[in-house]
């Protein structure tokens, strides 16, 4: 894999491997972001629930659940720096889960809205699956890599 060196000392840091396998520490990162996502995600939805018996107005944006997805965002795209290919590709999910979350928070006001019982987020819940596969397939390559080598 290319050094790149576009960050400096965060570079040194993030795109260090970690000790086991060929593992980014960004990677890794990555990983605990991403389910760090699936809590925000629950406190986020337990919170619009109590929040729409007071009315559809009532329902707020949760502040860690968005900010958790600024920082994912921002992990996402200096992937890109570090590995190109898996970057991308883990940048367009991060990109898809956060459009899906911004119009999930739309559906649950208009569920409020219309008085009926509020719904799990279920596309930005599959959205987090496919990220949640692809950044853990990346970071845990190397457990199934001898396998995988002797199959191709």
């Amino acid at each position: 894999m290319v050094q790149v060196n576009l960050f400096g000392p965060v570079d040194s840091i993030l795109g260090a491997q970690v000790g086991i396998g060929d593992v980014l520490v960004v990677e890794a990162v990555l990983l605990v972001l991403v389910v760090g996502n699936f809590l925000t995600r629950k406190l986020a939805h337990n919170r619009h629930k109590a929040q729409a018996e007071e009315g559809a107005e009532a329902i707020t944006r949760f502040l860690p659940h968005e900010a958790m997805n600024v920082v994912l965002l921002l992990f996402a795209f200096y992937y890109v720096t570090a590995s190109y290919h898996g970057g991308f590709i883990t940048s367009m999910f991060v990109v898809g889960l956060v459009l899906t979350d911004f119009f999930e928070f739309e559906a649950r006001k208009a569920e409020a809205r219309r008085g009926v019982d509020l719904q799990a987020p279920k596309g930005a819940l599959a959205a987090a699956t496919f990220t949640l596969a692809y950044v853990a397939y990346q970071t845990l390559f190397f457990v199934i890599e001898g396998p995988i080598s002797a199959v191709i």
